[in-house]
């Protein structure tokens, strides 16, 4: 998993409430338990004019230009803004494979979906949560400024507006030392090798039996 520590990025806003993980990643995608090639399919069935299938060749599919990811100015964003209640739906860890495969590495709302809040943070995405007032004001500046981008601090704990105001936000300790330093589970356990590999040559001579 990629240490995430700051991140001055451009912004997309994702200007629905409700946004269910069949949305994120459509069930047809779901083939596959690498984490990677989720990104195409992100939003499939928003991005995208016609149906997509797994394996399908999305260079030549046509674009649907009100999607709000599909805008030039948005091309490259790396933090998402979101409504109410974002990443509902089935338990999928896909949706924040696809988003973080996409290119997304922060995202910004009122609230998220408590599976896919846990989940973001084990696949190297840093949720963040702001009481509703100040997302209404991140997405008008977004929508009224070209270019817009913010500056995230997750060791700080703070976000840095353009115009300078600092945003803070509550993190758990545990799962900003995990960001901070790339730990996702098998990272966390792997930190114990050693004593993993002490333990299992012990248990070789103490029950050979286990290892015929």
């Amino acid at each position: 998993m990629k240490p995430f520590q700051k991140l001055d990025g451009l912004v997309a806003p994702m200007d629905r409430a409700n946004v269910d993980t069949d949305a994120i990643i459509p069930k047809q995608f779901l083939k596959s338990i690498k984490r990677s090639g989720f990104g195409p399919n992100l939003f499939d069935e928003w991005r995208y004019m016609d149906v997509g299938q797994p394996g399908q060749d999305n260079s030549g599919r046509p674009l649907n230009p009100e999607f709000v990811l599909n805008q030039p100015r948005y091309k490259g964003a790396e933090i998402l803004l979101t409504r109410d209640n974002f990443g509902c739906g089935s338990s999928r860890e896909h949706a924040p494979w696809a988003l973080e495969d996409f290119g997304f590495r922060v995202l910004i709302g009122p609230s998220f979906a408590d599976i896919f809040f846990n989940n973001c943070f084990k696949n190297g995405l840093l949720p963040i949560k702001l009481a509703a007032d100040e997302v209404d004001a991140l997405f008008a500046q977004c929508h009224g400024s070209e270019g817009y981008r913010l500056a995230v601090d997750l060791q700080a704990r703070t976000i840095t507006r353009p115009d300078g105001k600092v945003l803070a936000f509550d993190v758990d300790p545990f799962r900003r030392e995990c960001l901070l330093n790339g730990w996702d589970d098998i990272g966390l356990t792997l930190r114990h090798a050693d004593k993993i590999r002490d333990f299992e040559a012990k248990r070789r001579i103490a029950q050979p039996w286990l290892f015929a």
